[in-house]
């Protein structure tokens, strides 16, 4: 481990600089001084920059990760004065909810953030994203808007005080927190960052990038196109999906259309009370290519144009529902759906759409038909459910039915309500893939050529209520699926035991098992 300081030590010129990090390094108080003692060294030389740096070391002895400093960064070209972004009814709607994405990738492949180019690069790629860097503000109606004034996004610097591998195998919910730096919106955010991103080093080479926003601002592709132009403008490569906004499919039509099925559940769902706290857990399962075909070979009969996310989806959500019986054996089962919308618009929306795109629905079946009919018949209904709810006629009555709750005479919306939650909610993220290739994928994002990560977790903080499940893309190409499961402590305990889930040989990744 000595060695992986070797380079700060020759960076300090002074001898009592060098004897006295090797006398902190022998005693083994906390090797990341080593690090804060390198950037004051440096900040004293550095001048003319676009980024305010300070440093700061927050101690905990219960965690794995240091944070060692903070710095602004801003983007390479000014905003123009007096520009604002508006939100849509949309994104207002997910008001209640923050998205925090972590990259983890098996190289330091940033090498000395603070130093080299990738901030540079970070600053231009953030030029394109004037909303992003930007504050939240009130427009005239009382709505929030984006004051797009250049504040910067916050970008924190920290060690992890473990391999990437044992922090896979070992980390849980809570733990992994610490790798995405995030503070709630305080009553004034004049000056609150709602974009934090976090480089945080692991022991022997790895590196974790933690993305967090607040949910208004984007939805997980948003979020995620953001980094992989980071990582296009680092390389020198043109940008796949640049930013789009405002795009006019998402206003309002001049006959709208309040009495879908859509509509109904949105209304139902902003009323629903909010939830007794308890304690969530979290778990992510990766299951490969060989074992999702032949999932979907064993349910051809009763499904033969099941999707990946089909089968996973059903699976997950029979076994939950089984943990459950003994409660409610008589109840019936209800999930929650969600999916990007992006492409189901005609004409679709550009990819690089910034905002959110996500469209809600529910399905709910009856206890018998969950337990006693089978996987197959399960995935079918999903499938069933999942081409309805693509009619662009429910996405739009959906968006309508949001706009509708504007007050007439001021028109300022009404408060958001909890979009994932109170019942079981499972994201669909297989727009992320395309039989071409994947376009916009997590796992693209690359700094280095044939570099990119090798695991992304998405997780959405203040989900309540039954629990959150998320279907995304694999490292490996094809069918490879990973899963990523947020449930009540308890109930996440026994999921991870059971035999019709572990009878599919997934890894199991930040867990807090080993």
């Amino acid at each position: 481990m000595f060695l992986n300081y070797l380079p700060l030590l020759l960076h300090c010129s002074s001898p009592p600089a060098f004897y006295f990090i090797c006398y902190i390094y022998i005693y083994n108080k906390l090797s990341y001084i080593v690090y804060v003692i390198y950037l004051l060294h440096h900040c004293l030389f550095l001048s003319g920059n676009i980024y305010i740096i300070y440093t700061y070391i927050m101690s905990n002895s219960n965690s794995r990760v240091t944070v060692l400093s903070k710095l602004t960064t801003v983007s390479s070209r000014p905003v123009g004065p007096d520009h604002t972004h508006s939100f849509t009814a949309l994104d207002h709607a997910m008001g209640l909810h923050s998205l925090h994405i972590i990259f983890y990738f098996k190289d330091n492949i940033l090498n000395d953030f603070d130093l080299d180019h990738s901030r540079v690069s970070l600053s231009e790629t953030l030029s394109l994203y004037p909303q992003v860097t930007g504050r939240l503000t009130r427009d005239e109606n009382g709505n929030w808007a984006v004051k797009c004034n250049d504040a910067g996004v916050r970008v924190v610097k920290a060690l992890v005080g473990t391999t990437l591998d044992e922090w896979l195998s070992s980390a849980d919910m809570l733990e992994e927190k610490d790798l995405t730096v995030w503070d709630d919106m305080p009553d004034d955010p004049s000056t609150w960052s709602p974009f934090r991103v976090q480089v945080s080093e692991f022991e022997g080479g790895g590196l974790a990038i933690g993305l967090s926003c607040t949910h208004m601002h984007a939805d997980p592709t948003s979020a995620t196109i953001l980094l992989n132009s980071w990582t296009q403008v680092h390389r020198r490569q043109p940008i796949t999906h640049p930013p789009f906004y405002s795009p006019p499919k998402l206003h309002l039509r001049p006959v709208t259309n309040l009495q879908t099925q859509s509509a109904t559940f949105y209304e139902t769902k902003s009323k629903q009370p909010m939830q007794c706290t308890v304690q969530m857990a979290s778990a992510t399962f990766r299951f490969s290519h060989a074992t999702i075909k032949q999932l979907l070979l064993e349910i051809h009969e009763k499904c033969p144009d099941a999707t990946p996310f089909d089968v996973l989806a059903a699976l997950f959500w029979s076994r939950v529902a089984r943990l459950k019986a003994g409660k409610n054996n008589d109840q019936r089962r209800s999930l929650t759906v969600c999916v990007d919308f992006r492409k189901l618009l005609r004409p679709p929306l550009p990819v690089g759409y910034y905002g959110n795109a996500l469209h809600f629905s529910q399905l709910s079946l009856g206890s018998e038909e969950m337990e006693g009919c089978g996987l197959g018949h399960v995935a079918e209904r999903l499938h069933h459910h999942m081409s309805r709810i693509e009619e662009e006629e429910e996405i739009l009555s959906a968006m309508e039915w949001l706009e509708s709750r504007k007050d007439e005479e001021t028109g300022k919306l009404a408060a958001p309500f909890r979009m994932y939650g109170p019942e079981l909610t499972c994201v669909n993220m297989e727009h992320m893939i395309v039989k071409s290739g994947p376009t916009g994928n997590e796992y693209t994002a690359m700094f280095d050529e044939d570099a990119g990560p090798v695991h992304v977790s998405y997780n959405v903080g203040n989900v309540e209520g039954e629990g959150l499940i998320m279907v995304m893309p694999g490292p490996e190409e094809g069918l490879g699926r990973t899963v990523t499961v947020t449930l009540p402590s308890k109930q996440l305990g026994e999921l991870c035991e059971d035999e019709a889930v572990l009878g599919l040989h997934p890894k199991l990744l930040l867990s807090g098992r080993h």
